[in-house]
Formats: C-alpha cells, sequence, structure tokens
C-alpha cells in the first residue's frame, strides 16, 4: 500500500524527516494509520495519534533549564499517566529506610554522581510498583542522558516516544540565571523577562517571567550554582552527552525534536499539536 505525506515545509531538518518516515513505516497498519500529517524542523508532528487507552511509555529530554519537569507534568495531568523524574525517585529513597539509602547518602555526602546501575534499580522498582497497581504506562523526565542508559533502559522497558525539548541557547541562559527557589516552600519561580527580538531568519523568542506569590516573595534565593559560568558548563557537557542518545532514538523512528518557541502560554498549545493530542485536550475539557 503506498502512503504519501503532506508537503513538507522547505526549512524542514533532514534528521526529523528520517526519524519520522521510519517510524511512520515501522508502526504502520490499517487500523491505526489515519493520516501523515506534515514534518515541520521546529515543531515535527507525530504520523500516529496517541491512542489514550494504550499504554503511554514516553521520555522527555532536553537540556537542564529547558523546562522538562513542567511540560511532562502537565501531559501526564491531561492523559492520565504519572510523571516519573529519576531526580525525584533519589530523594524518595534516600529519605527512606529502604536498602539503597545508607549508600546513596554516602555517594551524595562524597559528591559523588549516583551510579547508572543504582538509577535503574529506583526505576525498575517504581515501574514494577506501577505495573501492579494498573498505571498505564509513565512520562520518564530527563532519563536516560547517556547512551549507556539508554541502552540499559531498552533492556528494562520499550519506550514509545522521545520528545527532546529545545531551546536557543541565549533563552536558556537567561531562563537559568533567573531561577529563583522559595527558601521555605521550596517552589520555583523565574525573575526573568525574556525578549529576544527575530533576526538572521530566527524567529523571537518571549517568555514572561513566573512571580512568587507575596508570601514567598521576599524568601526567594538563588542557587549556587546558577550562575552563567557554571550553567554555560553544564549546557556544554549535556550537548557533548546528549547527541549519541538523540542519534540512538532517532535510528529507532522514536525522536520527536520540539524547538520551544516561548513560554508556556505559546508553547503548550503547538507541543499538543506536535503530539497530535489538541482535540484530546478539548475533549478532556469538554467533559469535565
Amino acid at each position: 500500500m503506498a502512503v504519501s505525506f503532506r508537503a513538507i515545509s522547505r526549512s524542514s531538518s533532514t534528521r526529523a524527516f528520517s526519524c519520522y518516515f521510519s517510524r511512520a513505516f515501522s508502526s504502520f497498519n490499517s487500523e491505526s494509520f489515519l493520516k501523515a500529517p506534515p514534518l515541520f524542523s521546529s515543531h515535527s508532528r507525530l504520523p500516529l495519534r496517541p491512542d489514550p487507552n494504550q499504554h503511554i511509555q514516553w521520555v522527555f529530554l532536553g537540556c537542564p533549564g529547558v523546562g522538562k519537569g513542567t511540560y511532562a507534568s502537565r501531559l501526564s495531568n491531561l492523559l492520565g499517566v504519572p510523571h516519573i523524574a529519576t531526580g525525584d525517585l533519589v530523594r524518595e529513597e534516600l529519605s527512606s529506610s529502604g536498602p539503597l539509602s545508607s549508600q546513596l547518602k554516602e555517594i551524595v555526602n562524597q559528591g559523588k554522581l549516583v551510579s547508572d546501575e543504582i538509577i535503574i534499580n529506583l526505576l525498575s522498582k517504581r515501574l514494577e510498583a506501577g505495573a501492579a497497581k494498573g498505571e498505564s504506562g509513565f512520562i520518564l523526565d530527563g532519563f536516560p542522558r547517556t547512551i549507556r542508559q539508554a541502552e540499559i533502559l531498552e533492556g528494562v522497558t520499550n519506550i514509545d516516544l522521545v520528545v527532546n525539548l529545545k531551546l536557543r541557547e541565549e533563552a536558556l541562559l537567561a531562563k537559568c540565571l533567573g531561577r529563583r527557589i522559595c527558601g521555605e516552600c521550596g517552589k520555583n519561580y523565574n525573575i526573568a523577562c525574556i525578549d529576544i527580538k527575530g533576526e538572521n531568519g530566527k524567529p523571537g523568542i518571549y517568555m514572561a517571567p513566573l512571580p512568587a506569590p507575596p508570601q514567598c516573595a521576599s524568601k526567594l534565593i538563588q542557587r549556587s550554582d546558577d550562575t552563567e559560568e557554571v550553567v554555560k558548563e553544564r549546557l556544554r557537557i549535556y550537548n557533548e552527552l546528549s547527541q549519541p542518545v538523540e542519534d540512538f532514538y532517532c535510528n529507532r523512528g522514536k525522536l520527536l525534536e520540539f524547538e520551544l518557541p516561548g513560554g508556556i502560554p505559546e508553547s503548550w498549545p503547538k507541543l499538543l499539536q506536535a503530539l497530535n493530542l489538541e482535540d484530546y485536550e478539548y475533549k478532556q475539557s469538554a467533559a469535565a
């Protein structure tokens, strides 16, 4: 059976096209294939509409501070699947009396990185517990970060889709430097008003600040590592490690690269569109 795609924008990236072209054919069947939407370099669309009645096993990737947790959490609420952040799993284990707690405390106190084996151990236990409770999948946030972690994860569970959030470095840097945490309740806010004008064919980006409420405004603190030098080094290391991971999932036809066009008001509807979920959100709202 011949399958035709609509005209693709001239600015479409070859990489995004190759990822989704292979995904469309590898997952094609006569019942689930409805139509092949257009592919764009900045807002690629899935060729298949996610079925909320099936298990969703997604991964969110992206540089530190890009907003993985924010968008993964929103989709978690929309689709009714848990949002799992490996950092949260480590913190939960540290605060428990579990078998790994003392080992983790020693690692953290020495300033060492938590090993892949421990992370996978915690994640496997979380997935097993979720399956026992009847959870219909998950959205994994910020893991895997290396090619080795991706290979290990593949032996633990089958990932359906990897959403790679991207943001121009100047906007990402400003966002990280504007981050503030309430010293009392621990909630995150941002004082940066990012307004980058479009130039040289690149669109402008506007991201409004996320102000703290009155009860937190006087208690805001900045993370000690949120300095320009440290943030740039974090981004350099992340980019160096992330490319093989992106290629790993691209070669398997599972990677969707999404360029954030701005803050949540601008990005959220476009992300839903890229995921073919805009109608689903409307139906959920109407049924509420």
